[in-house]
């Protein structure tokens, strides 16, 4: 009796030892489970197999055998395909052994060294955003920077983020405590706030430091909720802040990326 080998993935090169081997038919079957994830909804069978770049005819096995393992269902009424209870129960399980603050610091040192500032990451603390850990650059800065600093929400990039994203009541009443009581109703403040939510950007210059500029970055969890901030922060000669500065799309890239990992939708 002839046994089949399975169908490799044509990356795995017996010239390229060093790449794992892989199943093909496994990895264009997950296509499918990726739109389904990327969409967040049900799909019909044509629609959902174009998305993934393959026919109705190829696409069907693969959501029959989905469908028997739980990562897939079909809705009785519409024939729609989504998500299955397994499929949900997988995601749940990964983003609770998912740290996000130690994924944030195993980063930092990259990141430090690709943006060419020093980076930082902070979280919301009992008084407001706190910086969890500071990796110097290249590039000097002195500005007095280390574990446990709260950040102002009203004058720090990273307290804007915050303030963008965080819930209301809270962010007001740290705002109260720094002296800006109402400052989320003046037009001038939510426009900030709203251009950080516009290119998931903050930046500020030469607002609390003369000669210091910082841009931030925000990162979130698969609720798409905010879990902590990205930041870099250098001299204002140097470091451009604006949204589609560099340094602001290498921060962004990073925090997106994080996201990514902790299971937040593109």
């Amino acid at each position: 009796m002839a046994i089949s080998a399975p169908d490799v993935s044509p990356a795995d090169d017996e010239d390229n030892p060093r790449t794992p081997r892989g199943i093909q038919s496994v990895e264009v079957g997950g296509q499918l489970l990726k739109v389904l994830a990327r969409t967040g909804r049900r799909m019909a069978l044509k629609d959902l197999a174009g998305a993934a770049g393959m026919t109705a005819a190829k696409a069907h096995p693969y959501l029959v055998s989905f469908g028997k393992l739980g990562l897939v269902e079909q809705d009785a009424v519409s024939g729609h395909y989504g998500l299955g209870p397994l499929a949900m129960q997988l995601g749940l399980i990964s983003l609770q052994q998912v740290d996000p603050v130690r994924l944030a610091i195993a980063e930092l040192p990259g990141l430090a060294q690709r943006i060419g500032y020093t980076v930082s990451a902070s979280v919301w603390g009992d008084s407001g955003p706190t910086i969890i850990r500071v990796e110097e650059g290249p590039t000097a800065v002195y500005v007095a920077m280390r574990h446990g600093t709260t950040a102002s929400v009203r004058h720090t990039a990273t307290g804007k983020v915050f303030a963008a994203y965080g819930p209301r009541e809270r962010v007001a009443a740290a705002l109260a405590a720094e002296g800006f009581a109402g400052a989320l109703d003046e037009p001038a403040f939510a426009g900030e706030l709203q251009a950080v939510r516009t290119h998931q950007v903050s930046e500020v210059t030469d607002q609390l430091l003369p000669g210091i500029s910082a841009v931030a970055s925000p990162v979130f969890n698969g609720f798409g909720q905010l879990v902590l901030c990205l930041a870099a922060i250098g001299p204002s000669a140097t470091l451009h802040t604006r949204p589609d500065s560099a340094a602001a799309r290498c921060l962004r890239d990073a925090a997106q990326a994080l996201s990514r990992r902790l299971g937040a939708a593109p």
